[in-house]
C-alpha cells in the first residue's frame, strides 16, 4: 500500500506535468497560479487511496486523479470570485492579481479541463466514471445556491444546513472514492459503501472547519480564528444557535451578523461577543458531538468494504489524521 504522502507527491508531479499550457498565456497562467498554491489534494489521494484498497498500479489513473484536484479548484476560483474574497492560501486571488472576466474564463477552462482529463479511462469504466462525476458537479452547484440562498435567511435549519454541506462539500469526496473504485474494478457495494465512506467525511471534516474557526489554535488552524464570525457566515455554529437561543441572545446575533467594520477592535469585539453566547449554548460538546457522528458513519460504511481489514489501516488513519485523532 502506498502511503498518503507517496501518492500526494505523485499527485503534485503529475499536475506538474499536464500539457494543457498554451496560447493564450493569459488564459492559462491563471490555472497554473492556481494549482501551484498547493493544499492537502485531499480528493485525489482519496481516489487513489480507494484505488490502491484493490490494485497497485496508481499511475494508471493519475489524469482522472488530477481532473477531480482541477475541478475542485475550478470551484474555488469561482467560489472567491462570488464572495469577493482577497487571499486564498496567502496569495492574491485570481479577480485580485488579473481581473473579474479572467476569473470566470480560468475557470470556465479549468472545468473543460477537469471534464476532458476525468476521460482518460478504459472505455469500459467511462460512463459509470462521468456519470458519478458529472452527477457530482451539479451537486455542488446544487449546495452552491443553497448557501447563497442561506445568506438572506435567519431560519435555516440544521437539516438543511447539513443537507447544503452534504452538497456543497461532501460529494466530491464521495466522488472521488466511489470513482476510484471503479476503475479499480471494486463491486457496487464496494463503490457505494467508499462513496458513502467520503461523504460522512466530508459532512465531519465541515463541521469540524466550523469548530475550528472559533475554536482552533491559531497557530495551528492556518488561518485567523473568527473569520467566518467576521464574513457573517452562517456555520453550523451560527445555525443551532438560532435555533437554541433566547429572545435576547437571537437579537445579538442578529445584530452582530447584520453589522460590518473592517475597524480591528471593533473585529475583536465582534467574535468575542459571538464567541460568548456560542459557549454559553455549549455549541462546542454539540457541535463535536454530531462531527463524531459523521466520523462514525463513515467508518462505519468503510467497515463494509469487502478488503482485508490491513489493507483499509492506511486509509483509516489518514482520515483519522485529518481530523485530528487517533485512528
Amino acid at each position: 500500500m502506498f502511503s498518503p504522502q507517496q501518492l500526494l507527491q505523485k499527485v503534485n508531479t503529475h499536475l506538474d506535468s499536464l500539457g494543457y499550457l498554451h496560447e493564450p498565456e493569459n488564459l492559462y497562467q491563471p490555472v497554473r497560479y492556481v494549482l501551484s498554491m498547493g493544499g492537502k489534494r485531499l480528493r485525489p489521494v482519496l481516489m487513489l487511496m480507494a484505488y490502491n484498497l484493490y490494485r497497485s498500479d496508481v499511475d494508471a489513473i493519475l489524469d482522472p486523479a488530477c481532473a477531480i484536484e482541477m475541478y475542485h479548484n475550478f470551484t474555488l476560483l469561482h467560489d472567491d470570485l462570488m464572495d469577493r474574497a482577497d487571499v486564498r492560501r496567502g496569495k492574491p486571488t485570481v479577480h485580485r492579481r488579473w481581473n473579474d472576466n479572467t476569473a470566470i474564463l480560468s475557470g470556465d477552462v479549468m472545468l473543460s479541463l477537469a471534464m476532458s482529463y476525468m476521460t482518460h479511462v478504459d472505455d469500459t469504466r467511462l460512463r459509470p466514471v462521468m456519470d458519478t462525476f458529472i452527477r457530482a458537479t451539479i451537486e455542488i452547484d446544487d449546495g452552491q445556491q443553497l448557501d447563497m440562498d442561506f445568506e438572506q435567511r435567519d431560519d435555516v435549519t440544521q437539516a438543511e444546513y447539513i443537507e447544503m454541506i452534504r452538497l456543497k462539500t461532501s460529494v466530491l469526496l464521495g466522488c472521488s472514492m466511489k470513482i476510484g473504485a471503479l476503475l479499480a474494478g471494486a463491486s457496487d457495494d464496494d463503490a457505494d459503501n467508499l462513496y458513502k465512506t467520503g461523504e460522512q467525511m466530508g459532512l465531519a471534516f465541515q463541521l469540524h472547519d466550523d469548530y475550528l474557526d472559533v475554536y482552533g489554535d491559531p497557530a495551528t488552524f492556518g488561518k485567523k480564528v473568527g473569520g467566518d464570525i467576521l464574513c457573517n457566515k452562517k456555520t453550523f455554529l451560527y445555525v443551532k444557535a438560532m435555533q437554541l437561543a433566547d429572545d435576547l441572545q437571537r437579537r445579538d446575533l442578529q445584530h452582530w451578523f447584520a453589522t460590518s467594520d473592517p475597524d480591528p477592535l471593533f473585529s475583536e469585539t465582534k467574535i468575542a461577543a459571538v464567541t460568548r453566547i456560542y459557549t454559553d449554548l455549549d455549541l462546542p460538546v454539540i457541535c463535536r458531538t454530531h462531527e463524531d457522528e459523521f466520523y462514525r458513519l463513515a467508518h462505519a460504511h468503510l467497515n463494509k468494504v469487502s478488503v482485508p481489514d490491513e489493507a483499509k489501516n492506511v486509509l483509516r488513519a489518514y482520515l483519522a489524521s485529518l481530523m485530528e485523532r487517533t485512528v
